[in-house]
């Protein structure tokens, strides 16, 4: 399944070939295209946007129309929220009502995840909340745009171990095997999990570890538990 193509990419696709949103994405899904990734949401306030530097790529109405424009040509898309910069808390929940609005109204997303600024080799520099800061953030998301039915944990910028506690704060998917990440590496975060660490920290906090697919169906066990599989102990870059 190709999963490719955030907001401010599409957008920028409308912009150097002059098609409109429809138009772009009609033609992505006549190329293979499957669903669409969640990347340049930030915070959806322009606000923060326009901070961040990350306006002109996309306002937080257009990522928003991207998102709807997807689900509407009968594309799963992801949500997210990077927190823990400029933003206030009032702005956090008005990110996540506007993706809750928007669930309500086109009902695409099937999986919400948060992470955590991540400061060191950035511009903007400051300091990362803390873990208990993430957990918090974690399980109001759970409850305020309460119609994601997947809410992931995000171990690549948390590490392993809050990843764990995330299930019990209302995570129910602890996020893919990673094979390459060069995005928050860049910005100061190394964590990496392969599949026996992660269906070990799941089993460990209580569940049943199964692997699904982007559409979260489950496609069985983990593959760990049927033969050998290497290793893996950092992500490429």
């Amino acid at each position: 399944k190709l999963h490719a193509f955030s907001p401010p990419e599409v957008i920028h696709l409308t912009r150097t070939s002059r098609l409109t949103v429809a138009q772009v994405i009609e033609r992505l899904i006549a190329a293979g295209l499957d669903s669409v990734p969640r990347g340049g949401a930030e915070i959806l306030v322009d606000r923060v946007r326009k901070i961040l530097n990350c306006y002109n790529k996309a306002t937080s109405d257009e990522w928003l129309d991207v998102m709807r424009h997807a689900h509407r040509a009968g594309l799963r898309t992801t949500a997210t929220m990077m927190y823990g910069h400029v933003e206030t808390p009032d702005e956090r929940l008005e990110h996540m009502f506007r993706l809750r609005d928007l669930q309500d109204e086109m009902g695409g997303f099937t999986a919400f995840i948060t992470w955590s600024y991540q400061p060191e080799h950035t511009e903007l520099g400051g300091f990362e909340a803390t873990g208990i800061e993430y957990l918090r953030t974690l399980a109001i998301a759970r409850t305020v745009p309460d119609n994601f039915d997947n809410l992931q944990a995000s171990w690549v910028t948390q590490g392993g171990k809050v990843g764990q506690l995330s299930l019990a704060f209302g995570a129910n998917d602890m996020g893919s095997v990673m094979i390459e990440e060069n995005v928050v590496r860049a910005a100061g975060a190394a964590y990496c999990m392969d599949e026996i660490e992660i269906v070990r920290n799941v089993e460990n906090a209580g569940f049943i570890p199964k692997r699904r697919n982007m559409h979260y169906d489950i496609l069985g066990g983990p593959v760990v538990l049927q033969r050998d599989v290497p290793r893996m102990l950092v992500l490429a870059v």
